[in-house]
């Protein structure tokens, strides 16, 4: 472990995922020593506050975290803020001169990173004046952290890189997607790479098909002015399911410097739909009450127009065009409120054949299947076929299962922990590289297009609190399949 030297200046400091996720993330870095004495953080954004306020806020945000209030305070001690107008050029100036004076008195040695944690509409004019009024150093690295979402389509997401690529490099760039921090997500490329036994048969000559699901148990709660323009695909497709399918489907990589690359071949590899396929092999959803009228649907947020056809669920057939996935479907789905949190990754192999238990199974013996659980709770699931007691030769299913407990919950760093330290330590497996963002927006537009351009949907179509569409289970009994997830 080595101590890091680093300014990480907030925009955005007053937000909900600062005081939620950020300042937490950075207190657990602190308890552990990866950052100590040699850091200081500014929080900037509109609100008139004091210094000490925001150490309150910070020390208030990090109280569930330790029962040393003088650690806390310890910690705290290290944040200063500025009340800032993100268009005015002499906010700037006046964040360098402060900029300049932390870094000498925690000798921090030019080492900064910003933290862009707002609308990405100001996204442009921040970097361009952090690099105008001099902000980045010189004798030290630069990186830039943004927060999705990243554009609303390949076009907007394409002139706001252009704006970012005007202040700072692509290897300065670290697009956060908070999945990829979580350690289950991480466990992916260790499942298929350290076991011969999985990642020889990890192919279309063994996997059937494979199921990623994500669904969530709340509604959009308060957030239907920014789900109207939104939406489950946007929100949840185009960046965390793609990020997850990615990994899921990409070619052995010869280091984690290689598995950005890989990557982002898989996204390349995407099969587009025309209209007509995006039909056949997407479906929607939104949420109207629950049948016992004690959740209320989408429309009925305050935010959201009484005829809103925004969908807040999501399943579809997604294929890769390459020689190791020709043919296998890969089933996605997310939505909100649904009747179980659940994020899993369903690996479902092909039937074997068996003439030993031909007169048991008609032929076909069920599927083997890998499940990698993720939340909420975390851990492995390898379903076998094993024979049944008693005297003939039927089958059982078994299921070879490591769930982790709790204590393993409370040794592995939350996700912002681990991807904030990567960010320092400049190790960027973990974020998104441009041609990624680019490559799963092509691949999304293709479907909004399609549904902006249907003349009517018949919204809602599931109660909340419900199992989702009737139209998602469709989807795979059409082709003979399920959802292993009920």
């Amino acid at each position: 472990m080595q101590e890091q030297k680093v300014l990480i200046t907030f925009f955005g400091a007053t937000g909900d995922l600062a005081s939620r996720k950020l300042y937490p993330a950075l207190f657990r870095l602190f308890q552990k020593g990866f950052i100590r004495n040699h850091f200081a953080v500014i929080g900037t954004a509109r609100r008139e506050w004091t210094d000490e306020y925001f150490r309150e806020v910070v020390v208030k945000s990090v109280q569930s975290l330790t029962e040393d209030v003088n650690q806390a305070e310890e910690f705290a001690s290290h944040f200063y803020y500025q009340a800032h107008n993100v268009t005015d050029t002499h906010h700037y100036v006046v964040l360098k001169e402060l900029s300049e004076k932390l870094d000498q008195k925690y000798g921090i040695e030019g080492n900064r990173i910003f933290y862009l944690a707002m609308a990405p509409s100001f996204f442009g004019t921040i970097t361009q004046h952090l690099k105008d009024e001099a902000l980045l150093t010189e004798n030290g690295y630069n990186r830039l952290i943004i927060e999705k979402p990243f554009g609303k389509d390949y076009a907007s997401a394409q002139t706001l890189n252009e704006q970012l690529r005007h202040s700072f490099d692509e290897n300065q760039i670290y697009r956060i997607d908070h999945y990829l921090g979580k350690e289950m997500i991480q466990n992916i490329t260790a499942v298929r790479f350290a076991n011969r036994v999985f990642e020889t048969m990890w192919n279309r000559n063994h996997i059937d098909n494979v199921q990623i699901t994500l669904a969530e148990q709340v509604g959009v709660e308060e957030r239907g002015g920014y789900y109207e323009t939104s939406g489950a695909l946007r929100d949840m497709v185009q960046n965390h399911i793609l990020q997850i399918l990615a990994l899921v489907a990409m070619e052995p990589p010869q280091s984690f410097e290689a598995v950005r690359q890989n990557k982002i071949n898989v996204l390349e590899q995407l099969r587009h739909y025309s209209p007509e396929e995006v039909s056949k092999n997407f479906v929607r959803g939104q949420y109207g009450p629950s049948l016992d009228g004690n959740l209320p649907g989408y429309r009925q947020d305050q935010n959201v127009s009484d005829d809103s056809n925004m969908e807040t669920y999501v399943a579809g057939k997604v294929f890769i065009d390459n020689e190791r996935w020709k043919d296998v479907p890969f089933y996605v789905r997310t939505g909100k409120s649904l009747d179980s949190k659940t994020t899993v990754i369903d690996i479902v192999f092909k039937e074997a054949d068996s003439p030993l238990f031909e007169a048991e199974t008609k032929g076909k013996c069920p599927s083997n299947r890998i499940s990698i659980h993720i939340t909420p709770k975390e851990g492995f699931c390898f379903v076998i076929n094993s024979k049944a007691v008693g005297n003939s030769y039927g089958l059982q299913t078994s299921h070879l299962e490591k769930i982790f407990d709790k204590i393993f919950g409370l040794n592995s760093p939350e996700a912002y922990e681990r991807l904030i330290l990567d960010c320092m330590e400049g190790d960027m497996t973990n974020f998104t590289h441009w041609e990624e963002v680019a490559a799963s927006w092509k691949f999304v537009d293709c479907i909004r297009q399609a549904w902006d351009n249907e003349a009517s949907v018949q919204f809602p179509n599931y109660p909340a609190g419900s199992s989702g569409p009737q139209e998602s289970f469709d989807l795979l009994a059409q082709d003979g399949r399920c959802w292993v997830q009920k």
